[in-house]
């Protein structure tokens, strides 16, 4: 075959055995191709924590923080002036001082004196009511005397005047007889006006015993001042005092702190302190606040706790007393909790006294409340849970919350307990997914430790 000829550009037939075989290539590469092979699909499972819900008897608790103080104050004021002249030995900063022990003694020399100035002057007003009365039995008796006088005066002037008309007597006689009457009146009025003074004057003499008496009352009262005794069993604060020193009236000497009870005031919410009450005291809680109310209404039992690092003590205490105003930003109300004897509740490392200026927890517990259902708070999402179903299928079901605490919900309606419970976050949370349940032991049994008041210690 003339090759040459066959190729030449004129001649387009060669190009027809080329395609041929291309054409005879691809339609044996499709013939031979495999089609796509067919997946069987499955549904996904997704893991979450869960918990198998529980039933407890729920102990309702609330917890505050605040300062410890002393129960009682004292500053020592003095309250007289003078010098020091005697100080107790135990009259030093961190002290303890019984009830009753004096502590100081300012020199009572200038009161003494006071003292005895007006016991004087006493005595000698009681001399002078003495005398008047003596006054007045002499007068009394003068003036019968002298009424009698007069009376006889009176009768010789009679005489004397009928005897005139008779010429029996002179004149003169007469105006002397009318002079001697005149004279005795005069002396029997005189006694008279002073005996109507006796009154007045025993008055006035009474007032200036009362005066006196008045400031002998306040110069012994002065003196007993001079002496400063513990009004409590204290401790004692900052001193500053020596003797020898010269105090004024009304310098501040020291402070004491009474060892009696020690408080905290707690800022507790009072939707929280509402659960711990009992439902048939409730209406009347806040409104009837005498000692023996809060005795009854409140009830609770109350820890005080002290953290430093590792180191826990604990105190039991009780509600003294609610303070006198709501806060209205944070929403809380202050109970004052005081822990009687705390001197005497120490023990050497393992229990400091309860003093000034420690931050504490108080915790107070309201009494079991059986058979509620909790959930951990975590789990509640705007008024709905999240369930595993039978069939290992998700659930979201409604429930309604009777009351929250720190770290759980104790729940009115929707659940009866038993339930299994997803703890972790769904997301995405789609009803109905497939679910692979982990049980998460250790949720559960810090949920009901903190419900039936074992857990935060």
């Amino acid at each position: 075959m003339n090759w040459k000829k066959f190729l030449r550009p004129e001649n387009k037939w060669w190009i027809v055995p080329p395609m041929l075989l291309g054409f005879t290539i691809v339609a044996a590469l499709v013939a031979s191709k495999r089609g796509p092979e067919r997946v069987e699909t499955t549904e996904e499972r997704q893991s979450f924590r869960v918990i198998r819900v529980p039933v407890v008897d729920l102990v309702p608790r609330v917890v505050g923080y605040g300062t410890a103080r002393p129960g009682q104050v004292w500053q020592a004021v003095a309250e007289v002036k003078g010098r020091v002249v005697q100080v107790h030995a135990e009259l030093k900063s961190g002290s303890m001082v019984h009830r009753g022990e004096v502590l100081l003694k300012i020199d009572p020399a200038e009161y003494d004196l006071a003292v005895a100035q007006l016991e004087a002057d006493l005595s000698q007003i009681q001399a002078q009511l003495d005398e008047l009365a003596a006054r007045e039995i002499n007068d009394r008796m003068s003036l019968e005397i002298e009424q009698a006088s007069l009376r006889l005066s009176e009768r010789e002037l009679a005489r004397v005047q009928s005897l005139v008309t008779q010429n029996a007597v002179s004149k003169s006689e007469v105006d002397e007889q009318e002079r001697n009457v005149l004279m005795q009146r005069q002396i029997v009025q005189r006694l008279v006006n002073s005996l109507n003074l006796v009154p007045q004057q025993r008055k006035s003499l009474e007032a200036a015993v009362n005066v006196k008496k008045a400031g002998l009352g306040q110069a012994q009262l002065d003196r007993a001042k001079t002496g400063i005794q513990a009004p409590f069993d204290c401790r004692l604060g900052e001193v500053t005092i020596e003797s020898g020193q010269f105090l004024a009236a009304g310098q501040t000497l020291f402070e004491a702190h009474g060892t009696g009870a020690t408080e905290i005031e707690a800022q507790v919410p009072v939707n929280q302190l509402r659960t711990l009450i009992r439902p048939e005291l409730r209406k009347t809680a806040l409104t009837t606040m005498s000692s023996e109310a809060i005795a009854r209404v409140f009830d609770f039992q109350v820890v005080v706790r002290y953290r430093s690092g590792d180191f826990l003590a604990e105190w039991e205490a009780r509600v003294a007393r609610l303070r006198e105003q709501f806060d209205p930003r944070t929403r809380t109300l202050g109970l004052v909790i005081a822990v009687d004897k705390p001197y005497e509740k120490a023990v050497p490392g393992k229990r400091p006294p309860l003093v000034q200026g420690m931050y504490c927890e108080v915790e107070l517990r309201g009494s079991p409340r059986s058979g509620r259902v909790v959930v951990p708070r975590s789990s509640v999402h705007e008024g709905h849970v999240y369930l595993v179903a039978e069939d290992s299928r998700l659930e979201r079901r409604a429930v309604a919350a009777d009351f929250a605490q720190a770290g759980f919900v104790c729940l009115r309606s929707g659940l009866r307990g038993g339930e299994t419970l997803v703890v972790s976050d769904p997301v995405p949370a789609i009803g109905g997914m497939l679910i692979e349940p982990v049980l998460d032991e250790s949720t559960r049994s810090r949920l009901v430790a903190e419900a039936v008041g074992e857990g935060n210690r």
